[in-house]
């Protein structure tokens, strides 16, 4: 048991939980609150690592972050089209979308399927210079979630914000007052999409490398991120779901690092995820029965006894 929690174990799962946790939080702005099934993160998370690998070759680790940005929100704006311009269903839209990204994807790797950064500067290695510790990747990781966390919120409680969130809260209220419901999900969409593409030219400055299909099964990842916090956290304001979402994704990394210490093969990661999945999306109706139950025997037991 000492084996598996490792300090280096936890030390790379809370690493890749603050980076994996912006498309988590990329998921809660797009399923949760615009309740928006987007399928285009797979596609923007590699469009976002792509964008990111390529400006870091040019030797710019900071402006590679700012172009992968600025890639997922044209992505997440074509998507928003297709869905308020073009009458498109939303899950239709992702696919599209998340098709046409991948000649794109490889076109932005110059028609490569693999981009190597091994001798380049990124913001991890710079960072390394100036904290001088074995922990600077997490205090690296951390600091951007935590920025973009707190960015996040307050954004949510402002009122633009609170549009978009009554947008996915109750729709037909939305078109009957004078909210632009096409602007809001706009807008929603390419900050969801924001935010995924920065997690994936994070990934690509922390692995100092870029794969074409490094973005499949992202969805599910991020899905799972986001159940486990909303489970375990529970609803609230919006700071305390984004903390949630946050936690979720550093404690779905902690148990993948533990199913590959327990000797899983890789290959059966993305099964490992779906059943993560599947488990915290019914867990609250499971407890809901359980608890159902407890109190039927409790009755039951109640009325031998008169």
């Amino acid at each position: 048991m000492a084996s598996i929690f490792t300090v280096s174990i936890l030390q790379s799962a809370l690493e890749l939980g603050c980076i994996y946790s912006l498309v988590a939080l990329a998921l809660f702005v797009s399923f949760s609150l615009l309740n928006i099934a987007d399928l285009t993160t797979d596609g923007c998370f590699t469009l976002g690592c792509a964008a990111g690998a390529m400006v870091t070759l040019s030797g710019h680790p900071f402006l590679a972050l700012a172009a992968a940005i600025f890639a997922g929100v044209c992505a997440g704006f074509v998507t928003a089209f297709l869905q308020t311009q073009m009458g498109v269903e939303s899950i239709l839209a992702g696919i599209i979308v998340n098709t046409g990204l991948y000649t794109i994807n490889i076109a932005v790797m110059g028609f490569s399927s693999i981009a190597n950064l091994f001798n380049c500067n990124t913001v991890f290695s710079i960072a390394k210079n100036y904290i001088g510790s074995d922990w600077y990747k997490l205090i690296v990781a951390a600091g951007f979630v935590i920025v973009v966390g707190i960015i996040l919120a307050l954004f949510l409680g402002t009122r633009l914000g609170m549009s978009i969130r009554a947008t996915g809260d109750n729709p037909d209220m939305v078109q009957a007052s004078s909210i632009n419901s096409a602007f809001t999900i706009t807008v929603g969409l390419c900050v969801a999409n924001a935010m995924t593409a920065l997690s994936g030219a994070l990934i690509a400055q922390y692995q100092k490398s870029c794969d074409i299909n490094i973005g499949t099964g992202m969805v599910t990842i991020a899905l799972a991120s986001l159940i486990i916090g909303e489970t375990l956290i529970g609803k609230g304001g919006i700071f305390k779901r984004v903390v949630g979402v946050i936690f979720g994704s550093c404690l779905y990394r902690l148990i993948v690092a533990i199913a590959l210490r327990l000797s899983i093969p890789a290959e059966c990661l993305k099964l490992v995820s779906a059943i993560i999945v599947a488990i915290a999306i019914s867990f609250p109706y499971l407890k809901g029965k359980a608890a159902f139950w407890t109190q039927t025997r409790l009755r039951g037991k109640g009325g031998v006894r008169k």
